[in-house]
C-alpha cells in the first residue's frame, strides 16, 4: 500500500520545520511531567514511592512502545494527525491528577483502574507523536539528520521537564494546578502549528477552533484550581481542610471538626496526630526518655516534630537549656510558629527563645553538627520509602550515638508493633547493635491503635525518675505496662539490622502493610 503522505513535506520551510522539532522538545517535556505527576500522586496515596514510580515508569513506556507502533498504520495528513493527537493529550493529561484525587476515596481498585488507564493513554499518545513528526522532518532531510535531531530535542525536553517538576512546578503550583498547565502548554502547541503550518490543513478554521476551545477550558481550569484543589481535598479527607500546603518535599493538610474541635495534620494523605489525643502520642515519646537516667537533660535534639507537639512537653522539664529542632520543611516548621490552631494546641513551644529550629536534612545535620546533646528524640514519619529508611539505618544510628553525651539517651518512635510488628522490631534490633541497653514500649492511641517506641542508651538504667506533675495519661505504671508486649505484637520471623545497603525496614514495613 503506498503511503499516502509521501512527498507531502519534501519542500517544507525551514522556519515551519523548526516549529516541529520546538514541538518535539515541548511534547517530551509534558510527556515527564505527566509521568511525574501521576507517580507522585500515587506515592502520595498509596505510599511506597519505589514500586509506584516503578510501575509508572515502565508501563508509561510500554504504552509508548505500543504507540510508535501503531504510529505506522496512520498515513495522509501526518501533521493534522499529531494536532489531534495533541489536544486529545492535553486533555487527558490535564485532567489526570483531579481525576486520579476523586477516584481514590471510592475503593483502591478504582484508583488503581484509573491510574493504570491514565499512564496507558498518555504513554500511547506520547508514543504517536513523536514518530508522526519523525516521518514529517526526514521527508525534508536524510534519516540520519531527521532522527538525530528528533532524539536530541526528545531528550533535552525530558530533561527540562525532569527537572522542572521537582524544583518550579511542584512546590509553586502542587500537582492540581501543574497537570492543568501542562495540559494547557500541549493545547498552545497543537494551536502554535495550526497558526505556522496552516497550509497542510484541510480546515484550518475548524482546528484552531478545537485548539482554542481546549486552550479556554484549561486555561479556565488552571484559574480556577485553587478553588478545585480545596474541593478534591475536601473530597478527600473526611474533616473540613482549614490549612493547606505543598512544599517541595510533602503535602501538609490540617483539617478541623468544628463540633469537637479536633485539629488534625496529615502529610501526603498519612494522619500525623488527632488534637484529641495526640497527648498519649506525645507524653509517651518525651517523657520516658528525659526521665531516664541520673544525668540532667539540658541539651535536647529533635529530629522531626516540626508542629511543636514535643518541644511543648520537652518544656516541662526546668533544666533544659536548649533545644535544637531538625525538620527538613520550613512549611512545617512555619505551620507550628505561625497558625493560630497549632500554636494554642503546642502551647506556643516554637516561639520559645530556648528552641532553635534548623531546616536542613537530619541525616546530614548529625553527621555536620559539633554539638553534643543530653537527649535526642527522633519523630519521623514510618519509614514507607526508601528516603526515610536511611533514618532508620544503623549507620544512621552510629552517627546519632556520635553526638550523644556519654550518659545521654535516645528515643525514635518506631511504628506500630500490631500493624507493622516486624518494622517495629527491625528498629530495636538495629538500635541494639549500636546501644547495648535497648527498652521497647507501646501505648494505646485511639486515632492510630496501639504504637511503639524503642529507649536506648549506653548506661544501664532500667527505670524512668519520677515523670513531671500533671500528665494527662502516663504514669509510672502505665509506662511499665507499657513495656509487655502480648504475643500478636511479637514478630512472626526474624528481622535483621536495618542498613541504608540492605534497607531492610522498607521491605519489612512493605509487607507488614500489605497484610492489614
Amino acid at each position: 500500500m503506498p503511503n499516502a503522505s509521501h512527498g507531502r513535506y519534501q519542500d517544507l520551510p525551514k522556519r515551519q520545520a523548526m516549529v516541529l522539532l520546538i514541538s518535539i522538545m515541548i511534547v517530551a517535556l509534558c510527556g515527564i511531567v505527566y509521568e511525574l505527576i501521576i507517580g507522585t500522586v500515587s506515592s502520595y496515596l498509596l505510599g511506597n514511592s519505589v514500586y509506584q514510580f516503578s510501575l509508572t515508569i515502565g508501563f508509561f513506556m510500554f504504552a509508548m512502545g505500543v504507540g510508535s507502533y501503531v504510529s505506522r498504520f496512520i498515513m495522509g495528513n501526518l501533521i493534522a494527525a499529531f494536532v489531534c493527537v495533541e489536544l486529545i493529550l492535553a486533555l487527558i493529561g490535564g485532567l489526570c491528577s483531579i481525576a486520579l484525587f476523586m477516584l481514590f476515596p471510592f475503593a483502591p481498585w478504582l484508583y488503581t483502574v484509573g491510574m493504570f488507564t491514565f499512564i496507558s493513554a498518555i504513554g500511547f499518545l506520547v508514543g504517536l507523536e513523536i514518530p508522526l513528526l519523525t516521518r514529517v522532518l526526514s521527508e525534508r532531510s536524510t534519516t540520519r539528520e531527521s532522527i538525530a535531531d528528533v532524539l536530541s530535542l526528545d531528550y533535552i525536553g525530558a530533561l527540562i521537564g525532569s527537572v522542572a517538576f521537582p524544583v518550579l512546578l511542584l512546590p509553586s503550583l502542587g500537582l492540581i494546578t501543574a497537570s492543568f498547565a501542562i495540559g494547557l502548554i500541549n493545547a498552545m502547541v497543537a494551536l502554535l502549528n495550526v497558526f505556522w503550518l496552516r497550509d497542510h490543513f484541510e480546515q484550518p478554521k475548524r482546528m484552531v477552533a478545537l485548539a482554542v476551545g481546549t486552550i479556554l477550558l484549561l486555561f479556565g481550569l488552571t484559574l480556577l484550581a485553587s478553588r478545585i484543589t480545596a474541593f478534591a481535598q475536601d473530597h478527600l479527607y473526611f474533616d473540613q481542610v482549614v490549612w493547606r500546603s505543598q512544599s517541595p518535599y510533602q503535602s501538609l493538610v490540617v483539617t478541623n471538626t468544628w463540633q469537637k474541635n479536633d485539629i488534625r495534620l496529615f502529610i501526603d494523605g498519612h494522619l500525623q496526630f488527632a488534637e484529641t489525643d495526640e497527648y498519649r502520642y506525645h507524653e509517651a515519646l518525651v517523657h520516658p526518655v528525659m526521665s531516664w537516667g541520673e544525668s540532667p537533660a539540658e541539651r535536647i535534639l529533635v529530629l522531626g516534630g516540626g508542629d511543636g507537639l514535643a518541644i511543648r512537653e520537652i518544656l516541662k522539664y526546668p533544666d533544659v537549656q536548649r533545644i535544637d529542632l531538625v525538620d527538613l520543611d520550613p512549611e512545617m516548621t512555619e505551620l507550628g510558629r505561625e497558625f493560630a490552631p497549632m500554636i494554642r494546641l503546642n502551647e506556643g513551644s516554637m516561639l520559645s527563645s530556648r528552641v532553635n529550629v534548623h531546616n536542613q536534612d537530619a541525616f546530614l545535620y548529625v553527621k555536620e553538627t559539633d554539638q553534643v546533646y543530653d537527649r535526642i528524640i527522633i519523630d519521623f514519619p514510618d519509614p514507607h520509602n526508601e528516603a526515610l529508611s536511611k533514618l532508620y539505618s544503623i549507620e544512621f544510628y552510629a552517627m546519632v550515638a556520635g553526638v550523644l553525651a556519654e550518659d545521654g539517651t535516645i528515643v525514635s518512635q518506631s511504628s506500630s508493633p500490631f500493624f507493622a510488628p516486624h518494622s517495629y522490631w527491625t528498629v530495636a534490633t538495629t538500635l541494639n547493635e549500636i546501644f547495648p541497653s535497648v527498652v521497647s514500649y507501646q501505648v494505646g492511641i485511639p486515632s492510630f491503635g496501639i504504637w511503639g517506641f524503642n529507649l536506648a542508651s549506653r548506661n544501664s538504667a532500667t527505670e524512668p525518675s519520677a515523670f513531671p506533675d500533671g500528665l494527662r495519661s502516663l504514669t509510672d505504671a502505665s509506662f511499665a505496662a507499657s513495656r509487655i508486649f502480648s504475643n500478636d505484637l511479637l514478630p512472626r520471623r526474624d528481622v535483621h539490622v536495618n542498613s541504608i545497603f540492605n534497607p531492610t525496614i522498607y521491605e519489612e514495613y512493605a509487607r507488614d502493610q500489605k497484610n492489614y
